[in-house]
């Protein structure tokens, strides 16, 4: 990535899978939690190109290659009583930072929900993470007064199996 254009930002395509599964590794090694990505090309390409997609990515182009990635899907707040886009996956390579890859990508997320009358973009960021410092330039600002809970593996099995039929 020699020179430093502005970034093209637009929407994966399946020709982008392998790149996108790429950059779930390298986001997951950058997370210190590389052993817990199970995805494959297959699944990805299912998930975001298949009948009813309910996820969806764009890239960020730098220099005529795939810098960066951005994997969203839509939520929904009772109280708004209107959808939001949730931030999966926001990822831009190392040589790519400082590009303006990571904000391209934001930028058109939030486009996205102008666009279509959401009310939110939101994602989770771990606390030590540097890019926090960018967020809040940004005007992003973090919901420390909530605490985020996950059911997976055993116990999401063993509460499925305990329902009434």
């Amino acid at each position: 990535m020699a020179s430093n254009p502005a970034p093209l930002v637009r929407p994966a395509t399946p020709d982008d899978v392998p790149e996108l599964l790429a950059m779930i590794r390298e986001l997951a090694e950058f997370e210190r939690a590389a052993d817990e990505v199970e995805a494959t090309e297959e699944v990805l390409h299912r998930s975001l190109f298949g009948d009813s997609p309910a996820v969806f990515a764009h890239v960020a182009d730098v220099d005529g290659d795939v810098a960066g990635m951005a994997i969203w899907f839509l939520n929904f707040s009772t109280w708004l009583g209107t959808h939001g886009i949730y931030l999966e996956d926001l990822y831009v390579r190392p040589q790519a930072r400082g590009t303006g890859a990571g904000r391209a990508l934001l930028s058109t997320l939030a486009a996205i929900c102008v666009e279509r009358g959401y009310a939110r973009l939101e994602w989770w960021v771990l606390h030590w993470n540097p890019a926090r410092e960018f967020y809040a330039a940004l005007g992003a600002v973090p919901m420390d007064e909530w605490v985020p809970y996950r059911l997976t593996g055993a116990p999401l099995r063993a509460l499925a199996s305990s329902t009434q039929a």
